[in-house]
């Protein structure tokens, strides 16, 4: 039977949560340790997330050999379907002389660079399933008057594999998935997650030595900065629709100059003050577009073509055969773009902004930009 706890969003819709990759781990190790020091396999296993919520699930393989008792759950996302949804964490347990030893095996990720949950070195097995797998290991210890030490090892036989799905190869986790989650529980739809990961790809940048960054949206933005002449080996992060949670964090971390490359589709929202360009929190594309191009000297019977638009490519289209109009335009969402960039951050850091789309190329950069531009070394027309 699935996990049956359910949150609102929107009007009168129920989405299905799921538990997380660390609650997984310790529903794992509670079962095999129940396994180890009884003898007793136990067909479901549950334990209270730090959420307050008990999750109690399917043990799907249970067996002991040579000492050494191993505990298998699936993990069971709900309606966030994502890369983890539905593989197999396996927890193995034997006993030591002394304390709760916790590492990583086949399938789960080792830290590689400075500035994440985990030490250099590390399994990737962030504090919070840490601390929910020593509690659970604990509990039955404690339950059965076993007094001695317990070593558990978490593995994810498909981790490797799916691990190039996920953020990790970009944050430093090589070699297989993390187990994570600080309260235990999956809330469907939320994309907390995400925003959490372009922080720490932030924070690993800095802790490597970086004093400026580009932020770029997604793949168009970093196809579009390896294969642009403009640009020279400045390290870049991928926000998706965090724009805004992207340039807050940079700026907290202290970058001293920050560039933001883009799709004019996305950056265009910025030149509304919208900062998470998702298209969840509205679509003003057109509306900027027809206004800038207004302002630029534009027919009425031009906006209206323009607002019947689906793209900015399409509308681009529009107005592409006059060349100076093209360019006043371009700049002129720029322009804004930039006041709202100046805005949102603190006048010691100094920011700009890059537009491109795929069709047309580089579109606009504002001055602030071109100035950044200059000193990361590269060069532009």
């Amino acid at each position: 039977m699935p996990f049956d706890y359910y949150i609102k969003s929107g009007y009168n819709k129920n989405l299905r949560c799921g538990f997380t990759t660390g609650t997984c781990a310790a529903i794992a190790a509670k079962a095999a340790v129940i396994l180890l020091l009884s003898g007793n396999s136990v067909e479901y296993c549950s334990v209270i997330t730090p959420k307050g919520i008990e999750v109690e699930t399917q043990i799907v393989d249970s067996r002991i050999d040579n000492g050494v008792a191993l505990c298998s759950v699936i993990k069971d996302g709900g309606d966030d379907i994502d890369a983890t949804d539905g593989i197999e964490i396996t927890a193995s347990v034997e006993k030591v002389r002394s304390g709760i030893l916790i590492d990583g095996g086949e399938g789960i990720g080792r830290v590689t660079k400075s500035g994440l949950d985990q030490p250099v070195g590390c399994a990737a097995i962030n504090s919070v399933p840490r601390s929910m797998i020593e509690e659970a290991v604990k509990g039955v210890c404690a339950e059965l008057g076993y007094k001695g030490g317990i070593k558990v090892i978490i593995s994810a036989p498909e981790g490797m594999k799916i691990a190039g799905k996920t953020f990790n190869p970009n944050i430093g986790i090589d070699g297989g998935i993390s187990i994570i989650g600080t309260s235990g529980i999956v809330e469907p739809k939320s994309l907390k997650a995400i925003a959490d990961t372009v922080r720490i790809e932030l924070r690993v940048l800095k802790n490597s030595g970086s004093k400026n960054v580009i932020i770029t949206p997604g793949n168009y933005g970093e196809s579009y900065l390896k294969n642009s002449s403009i640009f020279n080996n400045v390290p870049y992060v991928k926000c998706s629709n965090f724009i805004g949670d992207a340039l807050e964090e940079a700026a907290s971390l202290d970058f001293k100059k920050i560039l933001v490359v883009g799709h004019m589709g996305k950056l265009i929202k910025l030149a509304s003050g919208m900062f998470n360009t998702h298209s969840y929190y509205g679509d003003c594309r057109m509306e900027i577009f027809s206004a800038h191009a207004a302002l630029c000297g534009v027919s009425k019977e031009t906006v209206a073509r323009i607002m019947e638009c689906v793209t900015v490519d399409s509308a681009l289209s529009v107005i592409e055969a006059d060349k100076a109009l093209f360019k006043a335009v371009n700049n002129s969402i720029m322009s804004k773009i930039q006041f709202n960039l100046n805005r949102k951050l603190p006048d010691n850091i100094d920011v700009g902004a890059v537009a491109f789309t795929n069709i047309y190329g580089t579109l606009a950069i504002s001055a602030e930009g071109k100035k950044i531009l200059s000193c990361f070394g590269g060069q532009y027309e």
